[in-house]
């Protein structure tokens, strides 16, 4: 029996999930779902903070065009969550739009990086200056 946390066995149970319940009620921000997404095991979380900021709905819009990283669910409403879950057993089933989308997660940019370049540009463009801002 393990008690506690244990950063080597979390990531190994997310590697070897197939999908991730988030049900939280607030999130800043969250690396669970990040994890998830590298690790290929679709994220189910609340429409809420950072996850929904890094996970894309599979709405039938995002699965057509091929955007969708995961699911979200409106936060603090049991029914939701109920129908979250149903939704990912369904996709689920569907194992050819399943395998998608875990490998967009995997390939999704999460990095600072983007966002960083964009932060410096934005404040050199303030100060009236050109940017230095190293693409790598």
């Amino acid at each position: 029996m393990i008690t506690g946390y244990n950063e080597k066995l979390s990531h190994l149970i997310q590697a070897g999930a197939d999908a991730i319940l988030i049900p939280s009620r607030f999130e800043p921000c969250g690396l669970t779902q990040l994890y998830g997404l590298r690790y290929g095991c679709v994220p189910v979380v609340s429409r809420i903070g950072g996850l929904a900021d890094t996970v894309i709905d599979a709405n039938p819009a995002a699965l057509e065009a091929g955007v969708a990283t995961g699911l979200l669910f409106d936060a603090n409403s049991a029914h939701a969550l109920y129908e979250a879950i149903r939704k990912a057993v369904r996709l689920y089933r569907d194992e050819k739009a399943w395998k998608k989308m875990q490998r967009r997660g995997m390939k999704s940019e999460v990095s600072w990086h983007n966002s960083a370049r964009r932060y410096a540009e934005l404040y050199a463009s303030l100060i009236g200056i050109e940017p230095n801002v190293d693409t790598d």
